[in-house]
């Protein structure tokens, strides 16, 4: 177990993402305890104190704060583990929050595996914020760390999409909800595509419905690279029919409400849908041969 101190950047402007040298965190943490905000210095990874930093906007605002590893890292609960990371239940400055830490791959050289998983953190880090820029509910970043290859971020209550048509299929679909739903999904992949960002892996596991509001969220950019073709775009709504396809086809055909949401959502989705047909066409000549 780690110990010690690690320092993480806390702004209120997304400016800073071009800053991939230090963690950062995408929006700001009110507590009692911080003081004032012009007072505070940056730290950099090696925790040397560096005043002021002159580099960065005046007009941004910042401050940082210290988080003991060792009482962080004693509060995480494994609750998922996949072939590129572990998901952790944890919490962060007194909030319920979700640790994922990219893990080494011991068949490829130590330096490039370290160059690789540090890559695709910040990619997945800035594809998340990306897409809540561009007006698509995800959780709130909290922090990066990538001396430990860790993302932190908000815990979202609620469940899995994948569980909510789950539950239609064993009980019968609430057509209300069922639009909802399909509606706010649509709505998301198209304000995604209009700019310009993939997410690469839709499937119902990676959407979480918010307690309350009932608000989607999609979570998971691990996969997401930035595309204008609608090639790319059309790849993405793919995945998402055949998951659709193979786990909710109970549901009846959720793909044809999802893509009415789409086209009313994005401004290319002529393009996007016609390149769709292709794909599927593709897609049936492969499962054929097999």
């Amino acid at each position: 177990m780690l110990s010690g101190t690690i320092y993480f950047l806390v702004y209120v402007d997304d400016l800073l993402m071009t800053c991939s040298s230090v963690p950062f965190i995408h929006e700001l943490i009110k507590c009692p305890f911080l003081g004032d905000l012009s007072q505070i210095l940056f730290c950099n990874l090696c925790r040397r104190r560096i005043s002021p930093a002159k580099s960065y906007p005046s007009y941004v605002e910042y401050f940082i704060m210290g988080i003991k590893l060792d009482e962080m890292e004693s509060s995480m609960v494994l609750i998922k583990q996949g072939a590129e990371a572990r998901i952790f239940e944890s919490t962060f400055v007194e909030r319920r929050s979700i640790v994922k830490e990219r893990f080494s791959k011991k068949y490829r050289h130590p330096s490039l595996d370290s160059k690789l998983t540090l890559k695709r953190l910040n990619a997945e880090a800035r594809c998340m914020t990306k897409a809540r820029r561009l007006g698509v509910p995800t959780p709130v970043l909290y922090a990066v760390d990538p001396l430990l290859y860790t993302l932190t971020f908000e815990y979202v209550e609620g469940p899995s999409v994948k569980d909510a048509f789950l539950d239609f299929g064993l009980h019968g679909i609430v057509e209300e909800r069922m639009n909802d739903i399909a509606t706010q999904i649509g709505d998301a992949i198209g304000k995604l595509h209009d700019g310009g960002l993939i997410h690469g892996d839709l499937t119902t596991s990676n959407m979480l419905i918010r307690s309350g509001t009932n608000q989607l969220v999609l979570i998971d950019f691990g996969l997401s690279f930035t595309s204008t073709l609608p090639e790319d775009k059309a790849v993405d709504l793919y995945v998402l029919e055949r998951a659709l396809l193979s786990m909710h086809s109970s549901c009846g055909n959720v793909m044809d409400r999802i893509l009415a949401a789409y086209r009313k959502s994005s401004r290319q989705w002529s393009s996007t849908l016609n390149k769709l047909a292709q794909v599927r066409q593709r897609g049936r000549k492969r499962t054929m041969v097999g």
